[in-house]
């Protein structure tokens, strides 16, 4: 099958603010210098919150969190070559995201991206929204535009 005639993978991201309209970034294990908002694929019979919940959890270790919105289109993109047939074992192009704006009701505290094994982040930070945009990989940056798009009045 060609790249161009893979499926993208179904996937939740959440957009989660703390009191101060930050955003949390962590930053990925396996790619020093590349940050992003928790994510995750959506598993067999899970709705979009069961998923963007069980992802919070095994991200950044807490579901201390209450929805706000839900975007209401999602947003797709494709992996570079590099990636292609290294993720998922080559079965898709990349993501279909639905991202999920959630506020965080817990304190930095009771964040801990070690509280699953593997962990997905090596560290992690709460950054103005718009700055995500500086630490995303460039491959993702027209879906953080887009996310920004989908949030920009909350917090």
């Amino acid at each position: 099958m060609s790249f161009k005639d893979r499926p993208y993978r179904p996937c939740v991201g959440i957009a989660l603010f703390n009191a101060n309209g930050h955003i949390f970034v962590g930053e990925r294990i396996d790619t020093p210098g590349a940050w992003q908002m928790p994510q995750g694929g959506i598993d067999e019979g899970e709705d979009l919150e069961t998923a963007a919940f069980r992802e919070l959890a095994e991200e950044a270790g807490t579901d201390k969190a209450e929805v706000l919105r839900v975007s209401e289109s999602t947003t797709r993109y494709d992996l570079p070559p590099r990636l292609r047939n290294k993720l998922w074992n080559g079965m898709y192009r990349g993501q279909e995201q639905h991202w999920i704006a959630m506020r965080f009701l817990g304190s930095d505290s009771d964040i801990d991206i070690q509280a699953f094994d593997p962990p997905e982040f090596r560290s992690w930070q709460w950054v103005a929204f718009e700055d995500t945009l500086d630490l995303i990989v460039p491959f993702k940056r027209d879906t953080y535009r887009q996310v920004i798009e989908f949030f920009k009045d909350l917090p």
